[in-house]
């Protein structure tokens, strides 16, 4: 999350049962060259099964069963674990000995989950996508009536779940030539913990990356005149004109405000821009307009919008695709 000051506010913006149904191929999913998330899409099998996924998945991971997922909590160990065995049982393979990438706060232990998809080209499985989101949240804030669990279902459950849909789905399609790492963090609430030390550790082991996307807070969606999502460090890449033209559609657009609020440095894409010096960037559709929860109570599972979170990752993979598909790295820092 980022740590931004709004009207002389401060607004910390910082540092269920997984189904195994996947579904069929990107055309099948009919996304929408609509920029308005919140527009219905057709009541295909495929949508109405990924949403139900979406929705089922978001329901445990922002339960109070995990108390608000702070790092070092029993909370997050189930969610490790629930995200663990939603990769395994959609044949994603870990990408290190297991799934989890550990790293000590003190005496705090915390985990990513880094699972791969292998790419299916000889020689491009050799360069490596990243897609992330953390998984972690706060545990427990002010209370509202009588509620103290922060149970963090936009921020940033509904990263973590559309990246684990993208898993399932690559790992079913194998529609990527170069290899995929699926990777959520944990204490990131602490300082992008997990992500600086994932990062470190693949940059010390020479991983061969291309790019990289973190996904930061998209369960609520813009306002109807708005670009679907928007990019962190819009100026930094191109990568925003590449996934629109692999996307068919302007799925991406630029926030005014994040320069200001320097979102670019405040969220898990951030270590990797340092560690690898590849585009490297964080998209969200919580513009700072659309949801007044941030850090509170009341982000909960029945605040978010299935419809838009479901239209979100259909529309994405075309994007991604091509991303992980173009016979050389398109994607390009800009000269600053």
């Amino acid at each position: 999350m980022y740590k931004v000051l709004i009207a002389g506010v401060i607004v910390l913006f910082t540092n269920c049962k997984t189904s195994n149904s996947g579904y069929s191929s990107v055309s099948d999913y009919g996304a929408t060259e609509n920029t308005n998330l919140s527009q219905d899409i057709s009541p295909q099998d495929n949508t109405t099964t990924l949403e139900a996924s979406i929705k089922a998945n978001m329901e445990y991971l922002s339960s109070d069963e995990l108390e608000g997922r702070s790092t070092g909590s029993k909370g997050i160990e189930k969610a490790a674990v629930f995200i663990e065995r939603f990769f395994k049982e959609n044949h994603i393979k870990p990408y290190f000995k297991t799934y989890r990438d550990s790293f000590n706060i003190k005496k705090i232990v915390g985990y990513n989950i880094v699972g791969l998809i292998e790419g299916n080209d000889p020689k491009l499985k050799n360069e490596f996508i990243i897609l992330g989101a953390h998984y972690d949240h706060i545990g427990t804030t002010e209370v509202v009536d009588g509620d103290t669990i922060a149970n963090g279902a936009n921020d940033d459950a509904s990263g973590t779940v559309v990246v684990m849909e993208w898993a399932k789905y690559f790992a079913k399609n194998k529609s990527n030539k170069r290899s995929m790492l699926f990777t959520l963090y944990d204490a990131e609430e602490m300082g992008l913990k997990g992500s600086n030390h994932l990062a470190k550790r693949l940059q010390r082991e020479g991983l061969n990356l291309y790019t990289m996307i973190n996904f930061e807070m998209i369960g609520v969606p813009r306002g109807k005149e708005e670009i679907m999502a928007y990019v962190t460090g819009y100026n930094k890449s191109n990568i925003s004109s590449k996934l629109n033209e692999y996307a068919g559609s302007e799925i991406i657009g630029f926030f005014p405000k994040a320069h200001e609020y320097k979102l670019f440095m405040r969220s898990d894409n951030y270590p990797f821009y340092k560690q690898f010096e590849i585009p490297a960037h964080a998209i969200s559709t919580f513009d700072f307009t659309n949801f007044d929860y941030y850090h509170h109570v009341d982000d909960e599972a029945d605040k978010m919008d299935y419809t838009h979170m479901t239209n979100f990752v259909k529309s994405m993979i075309p994007a991604i695709e091509g991303m992980t598909n173009s016979m050389s790295k398109e994607i390009k820092l800009n000269n600053e």
